[in-house]
């Protein structure tokens, strides 16, 4: 069963600084959503600030986090937490997403290593999820990542996941690309994968695109346009779950606004047919 509600709807994409300007000359019905990585614009002032807070007082934003590290083995930032909340208030952000995974020990390692899937991770993750949700004092959205190695694990990814969501009690950023990456990389079935998702759990979607280093290995970079595969996976996620806010990411070789929009129109043409085929079935 879906949930009732979402933070935003329709589809985003992915805000970066250097869309400050060419942003402005975006028909404002281009899009329905943005998201940014808050730890770009916190305390972010000049004109970069400036800018941002006219687009937060224009469009509806989410959070993506990049520096939690909630699986990793240091306290949280509860500074970090306390800053996040306040940035979040003041400009109306929508929600607050984050990566199953961890980036520091002593320090930041720039990349997201995986979590090993144990019973053990599974209690730590989720305790240090509950925390993050109590100074927000809302609930929070892990993403399903993408990863190249699994050591010492003792469960599979779609185990670790659907425990860590249920123990945490937190929400789930669904990333179609990672499934997608994942099941080549990993040998399982995308779709019996995405079929064990929760449905009242999914806050938004993300899709990306990534780079193909052989047949049997995919690298998640958001540095592509969408593959083929990937927008059919996206379709049947609509189809298994209904209409969900989608996010295209692009972090790498961004292309020109008109370009980019481009595939967030090709969301929306995949939603408007979900809205359609629904419709016939509704009548």
């Amino acid at each position: 069963m879906s949930r009732d509600s979402y933070p935003v709807e329709g589809a985003g994409f992915g805000f970066r600084r250097c869309m400050s300007e060419t942003l402005k000359e975006v028909e404002p019905d281009a899009f329905d959503f943005l998201e940014i990585a808050p730890e770009n614009w916190m305390g972010l002032g000049g004109r970069f600030g400036k800018a941002f807070r006219q687009y937060t007082e224009q469009h509806p934003f989410m959070a993506h986090g990049l520096s939690l590290s909630i699986g990793g083995p240091t306290p949280l930032d509860m500074e970090f937490l306390t800053r996040l909340k306040a940035f979040m208030k003041e400009h109306n952000i929508r929600g607050y997403s984050e990566h199953l995974s961890y980036c520091s020990d002593d320090g930041h390692l720039y990349d997201l290593m995986p979590i090993p899937f144990t019973e053990e991770a599974v209690t730590y993750v989720s305790q240090r999820i509950r925390q993050v949700q109590d100074v927000l004092e809302q609930k929070i959205a892990m993403e399903n990542v993408s990863f190249y190695g699994a050591p010492g694990s003792e469960m599979s990814e779609q185990e670790f996941l659907l425990a860590v969501l249920e123990e945490a009690d937190c929400d789930l950023l669904l990333d179609v690309n990672n499934i997608y990456v994942n099941s080549i990389n990993h040998k399982y079935d995308a779709v019996e994968f995405l079929k064990s998702m929760p449905a009242d759990r999914i806050m938004y979607l993300h899709i990306a695109g990534h780079y193909t280093e052989a047949e049997d290995l995919i690298v998640d970079t958001h540095g592509a346009p969408v593959v083929d595969p990937v927008w059919s996976l996206l379709q049947q996620t609509y189809k298994q779950f209904g209409l969900l806010p989608t996010l295209l990411e692009r972090d790498f070789n961004i292309p020109p606004m008109a370009e980019l929009l481009e595939e967030v129109q090709q969301v929306r043409f995949y939603q408007n047919q979900w809205k359609m085929s629904h419709a016939q079935t509704v009548a």
